[in-house]
């Protein structure tokens, strides 16, 4: 859990969003080692809870959120929380996100609602409630959006999330006009395949994808969170608007796993 014990974050506040498991959990974990205090939020409370608890236990600074960021008053409380329980936010990194599969010429309206609510709504109103408050604070600040290689490259049955993942890369860059006057900074990870919770469920993926990953294996939640913690540091606030691939190099080639 983490890398290391320094303090680096110890005056930053963040939020993130689905981080009961998988790659938002590990981000919480590293931020929190390093010395930040962490809304820990998901839209099952048990995860939610479960994740905060062991960070607390760890002597972290750390509250859970349940929620669904889909629901834009759902965020704002997000932000009270995290200013009434740390006095402040400077890190907002909108990490929850949905994966519906389908084929083009069969998908349902229902299912394309679903996944722009969750990965674009949830996000842009994330990004926008974060930003004001640093704002108010006058404190500068960091955002970060998840974004996905199906963003980069055409990938079967995921038309609808990789449109939206390419919609998150643009929103980063199309913020940087709007808010780097506020020393705010914008960008976005884009993890290709990633051990979590969720893909070891599936027996054939690590053998899948390491067989088309150019380095060999498909990342650790820990390869991407080291990403997200740069990008969100405060020694990195000069870049800003720029996407980051974490892949292994399979956007360069990228095979299809089918």
């Amino acid at each position: 859990m983490g890398n290391g014990n320094n303090n680096t974050f110890r005056e930053e506040v963040a939020i993130i969003t689905g981080a009961g498991q998988g790659i938002g959990f590990e981000i919480a974990s590293q931020l929190c080692a390093k010395g930040a205090a962490v809304v820990i939020n998901d839209i099952d409370g048990v995860l939610a809870t479960t994740a905060a608890q062991s960070l607390c236990a760890a002597g972290f600074r750390c509250v859970p959120f349940e929620g669904d960021v889909s629901q834009p008053l759902v965020i704002q409380q997000m932000v009270d929380v995290a200013v009434a329980q740390f006095g402040k936010l400077t890190i907002g990194i909108a990490n929850a996100g949905i994966t519906l599969f389908g084929e083009f010429l069969s998908y349902k309206p229902e299912a394309l609602n679903q996944v722009m609510q969750v990965n674009l709504t949830g996000s842009f109103f994330l990004a926008q409630a974060t930003a004001r408050q640093i704002i108010r604070q006058q404190s500068g600040g960091s955002i970060l959006f998840t974004s996905s290689v199906t963003g980069h490259q055409a990938h079967k049955n995921l038309a609808a999330y990789g449109m939206t993942k390419a919609a998150l890369e643009m929103l980063a860059k199309n913020l940087v006009v709007e808010l780097s006057e506020y020393q705010v900074s914008v960008n976005a990870i884009a993890p290709g395949a990633t051990l979590t919770e969720r893909t070891t469920d599936d027996p054939d993926y690590i053998k899948t994808w390491s067989r088309i990953t150019p380095m060999g294996k498909p990342a650790t939640v820990k390869d991407i969170a080291n990403a997200a913690l740069f990008f969100v540091s405060p020694d990195s606030r000069h870049i800003t608007g720029q996407s980051l691939v974490i892949d292994g190099g399979w956007t360069s080639v990228s095979p299809s796993p089918y």
